[in-house]
C-alpha cells in the first residue's frame, strides 16, 4: 500500500525537478583582440568605442588595457604615488583573481557633475605560464546613480574573473584596417594595437637578427604630390637604425594609387650591415607604411618577397 502511494508522489516530485530552470554559469568574455577577458556584470556589453565593456544606460565602463610585461613597473609607481588627482576615499590592497594576484586601487571622483566610483586593478600574466608577456590595467567606472545594481561587492566579483589567453592572432588581424592577401613566407611576429602589424622569418621573435616587415597606417597624409617625397623621408629617419644612407627615392603607382619608394642601406642594431625598402601609399587623408628590412647578402631575394607582400596589402 505505502509502496503504490509512493510511487506516484516520486514520479510527481522527479516532473518538478525536471521543470525548475537550471542556472547556466557565467562565461568570460574576451573583447575581439584581447588577451584579456572576465565576466561580465549585470547588463554591461562588449564596447564597440572603447577596450572593454560598458552599460551605456547607466554611463558605467569597464576598460581594458593589454600592455607588455614591462608596462608593470611603471604603472605599479602610478598606482602607489602618493597623490592620486582628483580620487577620495583612496584604497589598496592585493587582490586575488582567476588568474593570479594582483593590485586593486578604489577610490571616488567628482566627473560630469556627480560621484563616480572607480576600480583599478593592475596584473600580470604569472612567469612560466601560457600566456608570455602580458601586463593589464582594468579601470571600472560606475556613477553614484548605478551603485544600487554595481555594488562594490558586483565589481569585486567581476574583477575575479579575469583570465588571460594567448594572443588571438587572427581576432587581431581581422582588426586591422587592411587585409593581407599574400604572406611570402613569412609569419605574424605581433599584431600592433595602432593599427600596424609586424613579420618575421626565423626562429625567434628577435628582428635584430632576421629580416623583418613592418605594416602600419597613419593619418596626416600630404594632399599635395609635390609633398609626398619630403615626407615619406621624415618617416624613414625616424627608424631604429644608424649611418642611413638612402640609394633610390622616387614617387610609384603602388597597387594602382599614388605612392613612393626609398631604398637605403643602414647599420642595424647590433652593428651589422642592413639594407631596407619604404613605401608609402596614399589614399585621402591617410597612408599605409610598409618597411622592409634584411641583411644586405640576403636582400636580391627579401626584396622580390617584401614587394610580393606589399602588392597582397588590400583595405577593408
Amino acid at each position: 500500500m505505502i509502496r503504490r502511494l509512493l510511487t506516484p508522489i516520486l514520479a510527481l516530485l522527479a516532473l518538478t525537478f525536471l521543470q525548475v530552470p537550471v542556472a547556466t554559469a557565467a562565461e568570460t568574455v574576451f573583447p575581439p583582440g584581447l588577451r584579456i577577458g572576465l565576466e561580465p556584470p549585470g547588463d554591461f556589453t562588449v564596447s564597440t568605442r572603447l577596450s572593454g565593456f560598458e552599460d551605456t544606460a547607466r554611463s558605467a565602463i569597464i576598460t581594458i588595457l593589454d600592455l607588455p610585461a614591462r608596462a608593470h613597473e611603471e604603472l605599479s609607481r602610478s598606482v602607489f604615488a602618493a597623490d592620486q588627482k582628483g580620487v577620495t576615499d583612496l584604497k589598496r590592497e592585493s587582490f586575488p583573481f582567476e588568474s593570479g594576484m594582483g593590485i586593486l586601487v578604489t577610490g571616488t571622483a567628482n566627473e560630469g557633475g556627480g560621484p563616480v566610483h572607480k576600480w583599478f586593478l593592475l596584473a600580470q600574466a604569472p612567469v612560466g605560464g601560457q600566456v608570455k608577456d602580458l601586463t593589464t590595467l582594468i579601470q571600472v567606472q560606475v556613477p553614484d546613480t548605478a551603485m544600487t545594481v554595481y555594488t562594490d561587492a558586483v565589481i569585486r566579483k567581476a574583477l575575479s574573473s579575469v583570465k588571460f589567453r594567448p594572443t588571438p592572432v587572427q581576432e587581431q588581424l581581422s582588426l586591422l584596417p587592411f587585409k593581407l592577401n599574400e604572406m611570402a613566407g613569412f609569419r605574424i611576429m605581433q599584431v600592433l594595437p595602432a593599427g600596424g602589424v609586424i613579420l618575421t622569418e626565423g626562429p625567434t621573435d628577435d628582428i635584430t637578427t632576421q629580416p623583418y616587415l613592418l605594416l602600419a597606417v597613419g593619418p596626416g597624409a600630404p594632399q599635395e604630390a609635390s609633398e609626398r617625397g619630403r615626407f615619406a623621408t621624415e618617416m624613414l629617419s625616424t627608424a631604429p637604425l644608424a649611418n642611413l644612407r638612402v640609394q633610390l627615392s622616387e614617387p610609384q603607382r603602388i597597387s594602382g594609387g599614388p605612392g613612393y619608394e626609398i631604398r637605403a642601406q643602414a647599420q642595424g642594431p647590433r652593428g651589422d650591415a642592413v639594407s631596407l625598402v619604404q613605401w608609402v601609399r596614399f589614399g585621402g587623408s591617410g597612408f599605409l607604411r610598409i618597411i622592409g628590412v634584411s641583411a644586405q647578402n640576403d636582400w636580391d631575394a627579401m626584396f622580390t618577397r617584401f614587394r610580393a607582400v606589399r602588392d597582397g596589402v588590400d583595405p577593408r
